[in-house]
């Protein structure tokens, strides 16, 4: 019986891949306000600005690869029942082989209804005004923006009580609920928390391991660390 592995991941490891954050710096997300861009109420009052944002992040997704800590993280599951719980919008960890992955956050290459938060559709091109579900409803980008509910939650939570292992990569830990799935791991559960900025993690039960590198310099040395424990 494989050990299992849950990974939580965040902007940190897309980076390397050369997706850009907006947590780094001034607050902009690829030039723009995030509150314009990432909430309903930007939406409703400019959706073409909103939906000509996400048709560019995935027109941007279509000219990146993932990089080597995405590809670490899809072999381990030779090794370890592996599940990924990301924040991330992209599909870097699929194209990378990983086969059990949770978006948080929603996905870049899915659309959804705006009046049918469970009409939702692949999509890889633009979205524009007159795409429509079929009752005849606005499609719009199927992204958790901030001040929405985070429908995968109760299934991370779910994923995390489980874990023999848990890993943090590439995330500030600064965003709710995220952030707060730690704390629904077992007491004994290790933690290892990846990112070259590490934050100190408040009131932690856990045993903790701090590998204070980028995602993919990282993933190496887990890698090597997690096989050690098997």
């Amino acid at each position: 019986m494989k050990k299992k592995l849950v990974v939580l991941t965040g902007a940190g490891i897309s980076a390397e891949s050369g997706i850009k954050t907006f947590r780094d710096s001034d607050g902009l997300w690829e030039g723009h306000n995030v509150m314009d861009v990432a909430t309903p109420e930007g939406w409703h009052k400019n959706p073409a600005l909103v939906m000509d944002f996400y048709n560019q992040r995935r027109k941007q997704l279509k000219e990146v690869k993932p990089n080597l800590g995405h590809q670490i993280l899809a072999e381990l599951e030779n090794e370890f029942e592996v599940y990924i719980i990301t924040q991330n919008v992209d599909d870097l960890h699929e194209r990378a082989g990983s086969t059990n992955v949770l978006h948080l956050h929603g996905e870049l290459l899915k659309v959804r209804s705006t009046k049918n938060v469970n009409y939702i559709l692949d999509w890889t091109e633009d979205l524009n005004f007159g795409d429509l579900d079929s009752n005849q409803n606005q499609l719009r980008p199927h992204i958790v923006w901030f001040g929405e509910d985070v429908p995968a939650l109760e299934e991370a939570i779910r994923i995390t009580e489980i874990a023999d292992y848990f890993a943090v990569i590439g995330t500030s830990l600064q965003v709710y609920p995220a952030a707060g799935l730690i704390d629904f791991t077992h007491p004994e559960t290790p933690l290892f928390y990846i990112d070259p900025k590490p934050i100190k993690i408040p009131n932690l039960r856990n045993p903790l391991e701090v590998i204070p590198e980028v995602a993919s310099e990282g993933m190496k040395i887990l890698k090597k660390k997690l096989i050690d424990l098997i």
